[in-house]
């Protein structure tokens, strides 16, 4: 029960209570007593009262031990905990039998520390996964730079294939740095997003149309189905989520492991959402590794990252955009064999 309803409650029940004995101890009185016809200030008035005083002081008493230990004693554990706040060594999580307000207080505060702890994660992540990533061609550009610089004598053909060498590793360093920059603006144009309404049919079959022609070029095949009806209307920002659907087509292609790929693109709806799911046959992903798909930085196979190109900042894009549009986006094992991955976005109002 919530506390702007308990307390309430609690104060009528206890003043009930206070009227009810007051009304039993004066009946009592009245009956065995006849009225005193002296000043209300005589010492049998002063007497006769003091029950009454008791009863109150024992109210009181009451109320306030309930205060301390359902909101005094909470807060401040909680007050005590937030000087406590560690990301790099974290604490248990708060617990609260209540469901009351300070119940939900405490469920947000955890939710809050585990979002502190896995930003922290994040920042640590990316700052190992830039340096990393920029390390491993810089290493490779130094190499080949000093054995042209220090073997002079070296043939024409050998020295060109040492600039082209060192030319690849350059283009390589200048994608991870433009991936990142564009990552980083794409951030920045969120937190201006602006939404507008969009019919949920003509989203997924001009979605389905483009890229099916995309993939035909490439030797694979798009699979299209949708339940969805002309009064379904989506409020989004239309880039943004095409930008959503070139990630996870682009992923699929890139990552997918097959000559000719079969992708499949579904949408249905479901209470307030529109869903779409986007699979392929692929070689998939691991189940240990599905929960980490929408971290930045985080790709399965490394050294197929550095084959195919990217940071593993896509998914994360994606999440970004979903997320700041008021839906969900998760990983599953496909039952066609590979990847899947289901997003959602809220139905619009139009009234």
């Amino acid at each position: 029960m919530k506390l702007k309803i308990k307390l309430p409650l609690l104060f009528l029940l206890m003043l009930l209570i206070l009227m009810f004995s007051i009304g039993l101890y004066l009946k009592f009185v009245f009956a065995v007593y006849s009225p005193i016809r002296t000043t209300l200030l005589d010492s049998r008035y002063i007497a006769l009262l003091l029950p009454i005083f008791a009863i109150a002081g024992c109210i009181f008493l009451i109320l306030i031990i309930y205060i301390y230990r359902s909101i005094e004693k909470p807060i401040r554990l909680l007050n005590t905990r937030l000087e406590e706040v560690n990301v790099v060594h974290p604490l248990p999580p708060l617990a609260s039998r209540s469901n009351d307000e300070i119940g939900e207080l405490y469920k947000h505060f955890n939710k809050m520390e585990h979002k502190l702890q896995l930003a922290h994660r994040e920042q640590t992540d990316m700052i190992a996964a830039i340096a990393h990533d920029l390390k491993t061609p810089l290493t490779s550009i130094n190499g080949f730079t000093e054995l042209l610089a220090t073997h002079g004598d070296l043939p024409d053909t050998e020295k060109q294939e040492y600039y082209e060498l060192i030319q690849k590793k350059s283009a390589y360093m200048v994608e991870l740095i433009n991936d990142l920059s564009s990552f980083t603006k794409q951030k920045l144009e969120l937190e201006s997003m602006v939404a507008g309404p969009v019919r949920a049919t003509e989203l997924f079959e001009d979605i389905a149309f483009e890229y099916e022609v995309e993939l035909a070029g490439l030797d694979n095949e798009l699979t299209c189905r949708h339940s969805f009806t002309d009064s379904i209307w989506l409020r989004v920002n239309e880039p943004m989520i095409r930008r959503v659907f070139g990630n996870l087509f682009s992923n699929a292609v890139r990552y997918g492991g097959k000559n000719k790929l079969n992708v499949y693109m579904t949408g249905y709806l479901r209470e307030h959402h529109a869903y779409f799911q986007i699979e392929d046959n692929g070689i998939g992903v691991p189940d240990k590794d599905l929960s980490s798909l929408f971290l930045k930085f985080f790709t399965v196979d490394k050294s197929r990252q550095i084959q195919k190109g990217g940071l593993g900042l896509g998914l994360a894009s994606c999440k970004s955009i979903i997320e700041h549009h008021g839906g969900e986006i998760m990983a599953f094992p496909s039952e066609y064999g590979g990847l899947g991955i289901r997003f959602s976005l809220p139905l619009a109002s139009l009234h």
